[in-house]
């Protein structure tokens, strides 16, 4: 049976050596003064660690990791440049986070970006099995339509009600997918161990998969890592917000290249690209 790696972690001294707490320096999208006031940093108990994320850990403080956020910053630099790369092809990303904590930002963020999420339970095949999840989009559509031209209230109130029901019940599985016609270009998840049937699936599929990824994750799941805090909502927003500025900026970037008759590359480029050479940073 094969030992697991000694832990030897440093105990962590002051904060302040994290780095240097500039707000975004470079081409970094996110400053280490933002990570910190966020509280990117704080990982999980010392005991509840996933020795696979040693090489993204800075040491440790009172029993709890801490993230070393140069790691953090330089990682979602490559994150943020994917994301928007993808966007600008014309792909799309799926935002999934249905921790509670991580819902209603997630809700926001995808929306203000105009890209697809997933706040509820995920549903098993969502996207392995999208075809038929499609004709329950479909389905969803319909009603709506229906509501909407008011064709429900040719219905006697029992078969209108129904109808209603049954519409709410579609929207709250897959309100946030119900424009979805293809499978999303990259899935962005809130701790890859919540989500982890999306993140198998989204493997299966050969999709990349961005990941907010705390010190108890398994960095393997995710192929571009993002090491912190996937359970405080600050943190939670501010990395999700990023990433939805990622997405904006790659839409603006596609809209411009329309307009100055410029050749745009297909979604599809974004798997070619992604299969030639992945990730990652991390001291090793």
């Amino acid at each position: 049976m094969a030992q697991i790696p000694q832990h030897r972690v440093e105990e962590a001294p002051e904060l302040a050596a994290l780095g240097s707490p500039d707000v975004a320096s470079g081409d970094l999208p996110i400053g280490l003064r933002a990570l910190i006031d966020a509280g990117v940093h704080f990982g999980h108990q010392t005991k509840r660690w996933n020795p696979k994320m040693r090489p993204y850990i800075y040491g440790a403080r009172n029993g709890i990791h801490i993230v070393d956020l140069d790691q953090t910053a330089q990682l979602f630099r490559k994150a943020f440049h994917f994301v928007s790369d993808a966007v600008a092809r014309g792909g799309h990303v799926l935002f999934v986070g249905t921790k509670r904590q991580a819902a209603d930002v997630v809700y926001e963020e995808a929306t203000r970006a105009g890209q697809f999420y997933v706040t509820g339970r995920w549903l098993g095949g969502t996207l392995t099995n999208f075809r038929t999840v499609k004709s329950s989009i479909d389905r969803l559509r319909d009603l709506e339509r229906m509501e909407e031209d008011g064709t429900l209230d040719s219905f006697t109130k029992k078969e209108a009600l129904s109808l209603r029901r049954e519409k709410e019940k579609l929207n709250k599985f897959f309100g946030g997918i119900k424009l979805m016609n293809a499978l999303p270009s990259v899935i962005f998840v809130i701790d890859p161990n919540h989500e982890h049937i999306a993140v198998k699936e989204g493997r299966k599929l050969h999709i990349p998969i961005v990941g907010l990824t705390d010190t108890n994750c398994d960095p393997d799941m995710v192929d571009f890592i993002i090491p912190g805090n996937d359970d405080a909502i600050r943190s939670i927003k501010l990395i999700t917000s990023r990433v939805a500025d990622a997405c904006i900026e790659g839409a603006q970037r596609r809209r411009e290249m329309a307009q100055h008759g410029m050749p745009q590359s297909s979604a599809d480029g974004v798997q070619v690209e992604f299969s030639r050479g992945k990730r990652r940073g991390g001291r090793r």
